[in-house]
């Protein structure tokens, strides 16, 4: 029931709530469009409701000006993302995507910083088949998108691993329980048949999420200190693991986090998450889906940049936000217990975890899986997946871990990974080590500059500064994404790019190591060249002047150089 103490903002809803309402549950025309030959593309209201089915549709931006020349429609293309809670695949899963990605994608898998899976390239009438082989391996990629939770996170590194199966479970039951409950994925992809049924039946089709669906989406991750891999504080709905005398007690929550902003409007930022109290395991399905009711009837309808909870949260204040969501529960939070993170960035190589298996973390730059010339990665990794009996864990970070192998399969796997030279980093520098970016250019319709593809040379050049000063194994997270959309968790990197233009990006700096504060605009509209002079004098200076086992970002604001973040508003100044 909607508290009358508590309003959602008016005004005229958007056109995105429109196409929602008359989506019939996220129906649409989809079915007949996608069956359509004449276009390879498919209309934009179609596209919206494509979201909440795990896809965009897309084009090649870097032929579009050709095409255009040509009078033919741009290169459009699908991008397909797997809801895969906790990130964790069998090796038969892995093989499954493997071929996708060679049979209907790109050829590459993209590793993203929400530990799934993503494809690009896919042809319109392609998908249907992606969708149904992705299916036939027991993954999918329902909610994928859209303004629905997303893919639920949780830590993965590998020496936590004593408890990562009961946190790993509890992700699979979130993602499960917090679904759609439309049959439209299963319809329009699936072939199956339409149930008939009266208007009353059908209002009872989304009993949590309702025929509007969220005003936006939803992030949800689960860390376990000391390791905040997945940044927790960066979810829309945190849960901080708290164990006691070994044993998993219960979830700390935090809520109201979230990386996007737009440029030039001080009105959108970053802001991380608070915590408001403490839920035992078994209350956390009910927290969850209280709190996302709370977001359904208080968000943004009418302006989608200020529609993420982390706005309804600051609008209502976070003390109304926490009595609604116990009042829907009926019963209060517990006070919030210790906790306390070192670092948000993953563990390399080889480690053993419980029952004798073992696990290695491989260094996947941009979490792009591909062949180069010189590095049979995506090969590498095929001829693994044929012998490994453990499961795969694709990281917060876009890494990957070989994980739960058996002592007996150990030695053949590390014969695999010195055959192609699979790295897990170690003869890069830390700073490469801790790089993460988003897709950007050429197939992000959003995208502004490069990220990806331009980061690794970037950092090729910076490294030359840090070998000059003696920081080649000192671990500082640099980020780079190609808009203020915040995919690559930019506001959360020590060092973070932000696109502007082609070849022009706003700097940041000022992150904290663990990801407990927000970085702070250092420069903006900058090049290459002004980038490399401005980090030649800030890591010469740090390597100078910092205090032992001082952190980079925990430097530049002791040094004056920028001002600690207090929240996101000031996340501009």
């Amino acid at each position: 029931m909607v508290n009358p103490v508590l309003k959602a903002p008016e005004g005229q809803p958007s056109d995105v709530e429109r196409i929602k309402e008359k989506s019939r549950y996220l129906r649409g025309t989809l079915k007949e469009v996608m069956q359509d030959r004449i276009s390879a593309g498919i209309p934009e209201d179609d596209n919206r409701l494509m979201k909440h089915h795990g896809s965009y549709l897309q084009d090649d931006r870097d032929l579009r000006n050709e095409r255009q020349k040509q009078k033919l429609e741009p290169a459009y293309q699908f991008m397909l993302r797997v809801r895969l809670p906790g990130g964790v695949a069998t090796s038969d899963q892995w093989l499954v995507m493997d071929d996708l990605a060679e049979k209907y994608g790109n050829g590459t898998l993209k590793l993203t910083t929400r530990e799934t899976f993503q494809m690009h390239g896919i042809l319109k009438w392609n998908m249907k088949s992606t969708i149904q082989a992705i299916h036939a391996s027991l993954m999918d990629t329902i909610a994928a998108c859209g303004d629905v939770n997303r893919n639920v996170m949780c830590t993965s590194n590998p020496y936590l691993s004593e408890i990562h199966t009961e946190v790993y479970d509890w992700s699979k039951k979130l993602s499960d329980y917090l679904l759609p409950r439309t049959r439209a994925y299963h319809e329009i992809w699936l072939d199956e048949e339409k149930v008939a049924g009266t208007p009353e039946t059908e209002e009872e089709v989304e009993p949590m999420y309702g025929p509007l669906y969220l005003p936006r989406k939803f992030k949800i991750g689960i860390a376990v200190p000391p390791s905040n891999d997945i940044d927790v504080f960066s979810q829309d709905l945190g849960l901080i693991a708290v164990v006691e005398d070994g044993r998993l007690a219960g979830f700390n929550v935090a809520i109201g986090g979230g990386m996007g902003m737009t440029h030039g409007d001080t009105a959108t930022y970053p802001q991380l998450a608070k915590v408001i109290g403490f839920v035992r395991p078994e209350q956390i399905l009910e927290t969850a889906e209280k709190i996302i009711t709370v977001q359904r009837d208080y968000g943004n309808r009418s302006v989608r940049k200020n529609a993420r909870f982390k706005y309804t949260i600051d609008r209502l204040g976070l003390d109304n936000v926490k009595a609604e969501i116990e009042n829907r529960l009926g019963w209060s939070l517990e006070e919030a217990r210790e906790y306390r993170f070192e670092h948000n960035g993953d563990r390399y190589g080889w480690v053993k975890g419980i029952n004798g298996k073992w696990h290695f973390t491989l260094f996947v730059e941009g979490g792009r899986v591909a062949d180069f010339d010189d590095y049979r990665l995506k090969t590498g990794l095929r001829e693994i997946a044929k012998i490994h009996t453990g499961d795969f864990r694709l990281t917060a970070n876009q890494n990957l871990i070989i994980g739960n192998v058996s002592s007996q399969k150990k030695k053949k796997i590390t014969e695999l990974i010195e055959q192609f030279g699979l790295t897990d980093g170690s003869r890069y520098s830390a700073l490469r080590r801790n790089s993460m970016a988003c897709v950007a250019l050429p197939t992000c319709g959003l995208a502004m500059a490069e990220a990806e593809r331009y980061l690794p040379s970037l950092i090729d050049k910076l490294e030359e500064i840090v070998d000059e000063n003696g920081l080649r194994n000192e671990e500082i997270t640099i980020r780079m994404t190609g808009c203020p959309n915040g995919c690559a968790r930019h506001a959360l990197g020590e060092i973070g790019f932000i696109g502007k233009a082609v070849g022009k990006y706003n700097m940041y700096l000022g992150a904290a190591h663990d990801g407990s504060r927000l970085s702070k605009m250092y420069r903006e509209n900058i090049g290459e060249e002004e980038i490399l002079g401005e980090m030649r004098v800030l890591l010469s200076r740090y390597a100078k002047e910092r205090n032992e086992s001082e952190h980079f970002g925990d430097f530049v604001i002791r040094a004056g150089i920028v001002k600690a973040t207090t929240d996101g508003t000031n996340f501009h100044d």
